[in-house]
């Protein structure tokens, strides 16, 4: 009992707002804390299974939303830890304790007494008298119940739990060998003729990367602020092939090889659906998101990629002749000098170089940038906290205060890369929104980002892209912060797939309107306001590109669907069942032997299998969307108050669906995307 009474995990924290004590949870620590709140949320389960009442929504449906709240407390700082700042003993730790933490579940979801008591009163829920709210949380909480198993014979619970088991095993191993696989290969040189084409903040950030290695030169890394600047930059075809392969096997064959194990997830999951009543995981999947059905979202996707395809072929035969002009000779173009060749075409074409701009969007800048947009928007404030505790040393954290002077929320920011910390970049929380015992919780969000590292001789400076970025993640804090309801389950991010990009890729628009980029891109160096002639060129070449990005992400998009609406195993290998798949699509040559399936993380080891279709789907909202801002004025605080209180406050507490209408009067155009990308 003192072990636990000194366990940070198992006290009440005494930091600010009962902030997470980052500082002083240990390793040792987890396993612990895990076990004894595994063994409370059970005895708080059962207390709800056996209770002698007659079943009602309070001492049913509201008690199980409380319970395992420690538990849940724990997960929400255990597994953001294991994608930010991780190392061996926690990943071994997350594959002792998962096993653990699925039979928890299905203790949960596979319990015959608790399920017939959220029947009972679901099957009343017209005569209760639920507000809406309530009404949400039952048929949430009974269809969950009837989608992890709960009207299975007691022989197929049993198939059931143990596949669900295995899946859980699987993706984290599936994460661990991506992360493993992306640290183990690097680009050394150590000849200044390996640097052809580099500009300078290039060269420097590879020499400091060389440095943290303790090795002489230059060192390049598949994250994507090393290796994106190099492929677009580096004059050397044979360097740019290295890398390109490098990333495109990532967890192809080898020591943290994912090929078999991508089957074996798809083999699970396919059996978990058919189990259910499903045909194929995918329609499981997408019961419960606004897509509702694998026909709708083939449907979105063949929509999109018509007129798409074509345009893209196009864009890409501009850059080949482009290049062919410019000493390219009479080869293919290949995807590892797409890039290249495309930022010299785009140089030329709309002046714009990268080199150019970074000076202007210094890291600080942006986020004062980013906070002071939310603040325009919503009249909300941030101040940064020193006396929070935080996990590791680069992360931020600010008090976010409401335009009343009231407290929002926590919100950390984590913004460079480092060996433990998984590629990419994602927004979660540590703690949700919610109210419990008359109480209410404020959250805790974060940010987590790979942004380019400042050097001895410059600040981090942001490309536009990173820019860009940085809103996205923001939009989704957004979400998180102004989360507003009883139920944490239905507060904040907790809303259908397919919804929840909404708020996050509206707030990218802003890198490209005038007004806001003229409010705060200075020069680091001279303090010089960013010139009028690089706004115009950064909104000229918005759409640089734009159908073959948007093909891209149908590839991604395709490609899960793809593997999610099997119905039997592939009898090809992973890498040529992917290649089949997209091959009718390509817009460059498929390289033999590279694929992006082993190393798709967002489809196998995290949340969108037959979900990756939400971006676009998403796209089509916020494009339509912030159309009404345009009308009325990108800073317009009535649009924004309307989008406050009908999309950001409300999580899912009513239909996506229902939401939208809400705030735009009407169903989302879906042309709106094809005007906002000028392919109309």
């Amino acid at each position: 009992m003192n072990e636990n009474m000194e366990n940070p995990l198992l006290m009440e924290s005494d930091a600010p707002f009962g902030a997470p004590r980052f500082d002083l949870i240990r390793t040792e620590h987890w396993l612990p804390a895990f076990r004894q709140a595994i063994a409370e949320g059970k005895e708080e389960i059962d207390r709800i299974a056996t209770d002698p009442a007659f079943p009602d929504f309070r001492n049913t449906i509201e008690a199980m939303e409380y319970a395992g709240g420690r538990l849940d407390g724990i997960c929400n700082l255990f597994f953001n830890l294991l994608e930010a700042d991780s190392d061996d003993s926690m990943q071994a730790i997350a594959e002792e304790i998962s096993p653990e933490l699925t039979a928890y579940s299905m203790y949960i979801s596979l319990n015959p007494a608790l399920f017939q008591r959220v029947k009972s009163v679901y099957d009343r829920r017209d005569v209760l008298g639920l507000d809406a709210e309530q009404r949400q949380l039952l048929k949430e909480n009974y269809e969950g119940f009837v989608r992890s198993g709960a009207n299975l014979s007691e022989e197929d619970k049993a198939r059931y739990s143990k596949w669900s088991e295995e899946l859980s095993l699987l993706t984290l191993q599936f994460g661990k060998n991506v992360l493993d696989a992306n640290n183990a290969w690097y680009l050394h040189l150590t000849e200044e003729q390996d640097l052809e084409g580099l500009p300078d903040y290039i060269r420097e950030m590879g020499k400091a990367a060389a440095a943290e290695k303790g090795l002489e030169g230059w060192v390049y890394t598949l994250d994507y602020p090393s290796m994106s600047p190099f492929m677009k930059n580096s004059g050397r075809r044979d360097l740019r092939q290295q890398m390109y392969m490098a990333s495109s096997t990532k967890a192809v064959g080898g020591k943290f090889d994912n090929t078999e194990i991508v089957k074996k997830i798809i083999d699970l999951r396919m059996k978990i659906a058919g189990i259910l009543g499903h045909e194929t995981y995918a329609d499981y999947a997408l019961e419960n998101r606004m897509a509702k059905t694998t026909a709708t979202v083939d449907k979105f996707l063949a929509e999109l990629m018509e007129p798409s395809l074509p345009c893209a072929r196009k864009e890409v035969a501009e850059v080949l002749a482009y290049a062919r002009k410019n000493g390219f000779g009479e080869d293919k173009l290949q995807p590892w000098d797409f890039a290249y060749w495309a930022e010299r075409y785009q140089e030329a074409e709309y002046s714009l170089k990268e080199e150019e701009l970074k000076p202007y969007f210094r890291l600080e800048d942006c986020i004062g940038a980013v906070l002071g947009l939310a603040t325009r928007l919503y009249g909300i404030t941030f101040e940064e906290r020193k006396d929070v505790p935080v996990y590791h040393p680069d992360v931020k954290v600010f008090e976010v205060k409401d335009e009343d002077g009231s407290h929002l929320a926590l919100f950390y920011a984590d913004f460079f890369p480092r060996a433990s910390k998984r590629g990419g970049a994602w927004m979660t929380e540590f703690r949700g929104q919610g109210v419990r015992n008359g109480k209410e919780y404020r959250p805790f969000i974060s940010i987590v980002t790979n942004f380019t590292k400042p050097t001895a001789e410059e600040p981090s400076l942001l490309t536009h892209n990173e820019l860009t970025t940085f809103l996205h993640e923001f939009g989704h804090s957004l979400h998180g912060m102004f989360a507003k309801g009883r139920y944490e389950s239905l507060t904040g991010t907790n809303v259908a797939r397919d919804f929840v990009e909404l708020p996050s890729q509206i707030m990218e628009n802003w890198a490209f309107e005038p007004e806001y980029l003229d409010s705060f891109a200075r020069n680091y160096k001279t303090g010089e306001l960013i010139p009028q002639a690089l706004i115009e060129k950064i909104v000229a070449a918005k759409n640089y590109l734009a159908a073959y990005y948007q093909v891209r992400q149908l590839h991604f998009g395709l490609l899960d669907m793809a593997w999610h609406e099997r119905k039997t195993l592939p009898q090809e290998d992973t890498v040529r069942f992917e290649h089949e798949v997209l091959d009718p699509y390509a817009v460059l040559p498929l390289v033999e032997g590279t694929a992006i399936s082993p190393s798709f993380g967002h489809i196998f080891s995290g949340g969108y299998s037959a979900g990756y279709y939400s971006y676009k789907w998403a796209e089509v909202l916020e494009a339509d969307a912030f159309e009404l801002f345009k009308e009325k004025g990108i800073f317009n605080r009535e649009v924004a108050a309307s989008f406050r209180e009908n999309i950001l406050s409300k999580g899912d507490s009513q239909d996506a669906d229902i939401l939208y209408r809400n705030f735009r009067g009407r169903d989302p155009e879906p042309a709106a995307l094809m005007r906002k990308l000028g392919l109309a």
